[in-house]
């Protein structure tokens, strides 16, 4: 039920590969050759890798995006939250990205938010995203899946989106401190702007001014060019397998973001063409809430009065009482951290259709 013709019809011929998730792509003996072998069926090459694998990167052929995992910013958190098998884990990480500073294509790196863990090492990973140059900034929040022997996260280690959003917004800034201070132009940071978001996947992407964003000559604003061309990439690979000496950058295979996905936009990243499905009609009680969490406008976007919104208010500051601040971290003897935060408590509801 509700899939479309067209899309199952194309759903029979693969056009993208992405190597991630499962185990470490990068350590396969023949991942090049398998690269090739993509390219030359026409399908697009993802691939993500944790970072422990730097030469591995730098022998790695032209693809149309290389993902580095950057999990955290401090060596004692990478530990904590990836268990590394290399002793020299973080040394591993910091050469990886610096190797990303010679790919030629578009390079990412990905930071996956885990509240309680690494959400607030901002500091720490715009010093890393620097040795690398990166491309794009790829910021998700992490997806809780259930428990498991092999995870001690639960549902309050899941970011909201407005939170990624705001710590997107401090990790800018230090990316931009970093680039302030140095004073030797020719070792500067590039400059990274706001490009798109995408509410429901909780993520957000930060995107090198120089080279995904032009200056618009009819509205004189700055315009994204954040999605791919694949065909045009497909060619640009075809010709560099056939002679090496050939190369292309990143700004050879972009095409314009659509509105819908860009940073602010109204959809939050989903496509209007799309058809939104909700689990048994719940719809959100609020959709707006001020920079406290506190609601102002109902589940139809209607304002509410200044009467509810004291009442809500109050409610909140009972909740910050109970739990002795605006936000409780504890820590349990499995590892878990669990965390109130008083600011969300209105932040779930729902009301049904």
């Amino acid at each position: 039920p509700g899939v479309l013709k067209e899309r199952w019809e194309a759903a029979h011929t693969v056009r993208h590969c992405a190597l991630s998730l499962v185990g470490e792509p990068i350590m396969y003996p023949h991942i090049d050759e398998f690269l090739a072998d993509l390219h030359r069926r026409s399908i697009s090459t993802y691939l993500v890798t944790n970072g422990q694998h730097p030469q591995a990167i730098g022998d790695l052929r032209p693809i149309t995006q290389l993902y580095v995992s950057v999990d955290a910013s401090t060596p004692e958190t990478l530990e904590a939250i990836d268990r590394p098998l290399f002793k020299d884990a973080w040394d591993r990480l910091r050469r990886s990205l610096k190797f990303l500073k010679d790919k030629g294509q578009r390079t990412v790196a990905r930071l996956t938010v885990v509240k309680g863990w690494n959400s607030d090492e901002i500091a720490g990973y715009a010093k890393l995203i620097a040795l690398g140059h990166c491309s794009l900034v790829e910021v998700k929040g992490v997806t809780f899946c259930g428990k498991s022997d092999a995870s001690n996260l639960n549902m309050s280690n899941s970011p909201w989106h407005h939170e990624v959003v705001a710590m997107v917004r401090r990790l800018q800034q230090e990316l931009q401190k970093l680039r302030d201070e140095c004073e030797d132009e020719s070792k500067k940071i590039p400059e990274y702007g706001l490009a798109c978001e995408h509410k429901h996947s909780v993520s957000v992407l930060l995107a090198r001014v120089d080279q995904f964003a032009v200056d618009d000559p009819e509205t004189g604003k700055r315009r994204w060019r954040t999605w791919i061309d694949y065909d045009k990439f497909q060619r640009l690979a075809a010709k560099n397998a056939e002679d090496p000496t050939f190369t292309f950058g990143v700004e050879d295979y972009v095409e314009d973001t659509p509105a819908w996905a860009l940073f602010g936009a109204e959809e939050e990243g989903f496509d209007p063409t799309d058809t939104r499905h909700r689990r048994k009609q719940k719809y959100p009680k609020y959709t707006k809430f001020d920079d406290d969490g506190i609601p102002t406008h109902d589940h139809e976007k209607k304002v509410l009065s200044t009467s509810d919104r004291a009442k809500l208010r109050g409610l909140m500051e009972r909740k910050k009482k109970d739990i002795g601040d605006e936000v409780s971290v504890i820590d349990l003897k499995s590892g878990e951290k669990v965390i109130d935060d008083a600011r969300l408590m209105f932040r779930g509801l729902v009301i049904i259709k």
